[in-house]
């Protein structure tokens, strides 16, 4: 019996991955290699000293998607495939809408057929939008501004209609905050095509004068600093957090939603001063306009993740740069997976 990992090339998924086959699973990894690169499936084989199947097939391909099923005995999904720019979503909204919910209806058809009922799901904080107060439990409003938050909101309710509709279905969704870092080995970490979308590969992209300066949206919001809050999680421990939230849909039925974050806030200026402490390099930057649809705070209640999954970040803020850090001066030309 087989996870099979949909995105399980990109930067959450080759962590992911990792975390699977070192807790003894065998997994079946699927991506499409639009913002990834095969090279991926490679260091992670070489990480984890372990051998899998891995298929270049987007979800939309219904017949190849279902020549994967009946090629492998799949147990259960870790589904993380999907576009995922903020930016781009509001350029290109029917881009986003059909990919991630399109490819995700599919998924779930497929699976039908092939009675397989247990997935674990990759959904976002942006589902939250501007939240009223922080920090943010599940069962706060949710309200995305933007068409990529929309689409994990649809999916979302995709997955509460299919539970109520079929009870033997068993779902874990998993809201994730900011993932940062890499890998202790520095063989995989986070390397976007073109200008980073997040603060941390930006960061990182200057201090190896990938780019001249870091632009710092706004130093004008209602926090400590002036400067925008979040909740940075290291990719290991979210990685972690999907192995607990597939051992519970191994055991039972139903759909439980959880945060993924630390609970702890820092600032744009505290991120690149901590940079600046483990890696040594100045990190020059310029105050711009703030980006539409930025809030001020946002940072994630966890408590429910520690009671019913028993899971808690474990890796700080200085341990998540220092890991970037380690991957991004390792990995400075050619490494874009």
């Amino acid at each position: 019996m087989s996870i099979l990992v949909t995105g399980g090339a990109g930067y959450i998924g080759s962590h992911t991955c990792i975390e699977l086959l070192n807790a003894g699973f065998e997994i079946v990894v699927l991506d499409y290699l639009f913002n990834s690169k095969e090279e991926s499936i490679n260091r992670i084989k070489e990480i984890a000293g372990k051998d899998f199947k891995f298929y270049q097939v987007n979800l939309l391909e219904k017949s190849e998607l279902e020549k994967v099923f009946s090629e492998n005995n799949i147990e259960a999904v870790i589904h993380l495939s999907g576009l995922k720019a903020v930016g781009e979503s509001v350029s290109s909204p029917l881009k986003y809408y059909h990919n991630n919910l399109t490819g995700t209806l599919i998924l779930c058809e497929v699976m039908e057929t092939f009675n397989v009922r247990k997935i674990v799901v990759s959904s976002s904080a942006t589902v939250y939008g501007a939240p009223k107060k922080v920090p943010i439990s599940e069962n706060a409003e949710l309200n995305a501004t933007n068409p990529y938050g929309r689409s994990k909101l649809m999916m979302e309710e995709i997955f509460k209609d299919l539970a109520i509709s079929d009870n033997r279905w068993c779902i874990s969704i998993l809201r994730y905050f900011n993932p940062i870092g890499a890998h202790p080995s520095g063989r995989i970490g986070e390397e976007p095509n073109g200008i980073p979308n997040n603060l941390m590969p930006y960061i990182s992209q200057v201090a190896i004068g990938k780019l001249k300066e870091l632009k710092v949206f706004g130093n004008d919001y209602p926090t400590k600093d002036g400067t925008g809050v979040r909740d940075y999680i290291h990719i290991t421990d979210l990685a972690v957090g999907h192995l607990k939230a597939l051992k519970k849909v191994m055991e039972g039925y139903g759909i439980s939603i959880y945060n993924l974050g630390t609970g702890i806030g820092y600032s744009v200026f505290e991120m690149i001063n901590v940079f600046e402490k483990v890696s040594g390099k100045q990190i020059p930057y310029s105050i711009v306009e703030r980006r539409p649809g930025d809030v001020a705070e946002c940072y994630a209640d966890p408590t429910k993740a520690n009671e019913e999954l028993g899971w808690t970040a474990q890796k700080g803020i200085e341990e998540m740069c220092l890991d970037t850090w380690n991957w991004q001066s390792k990995n400075k030309i050619t490494a874009k997976i």
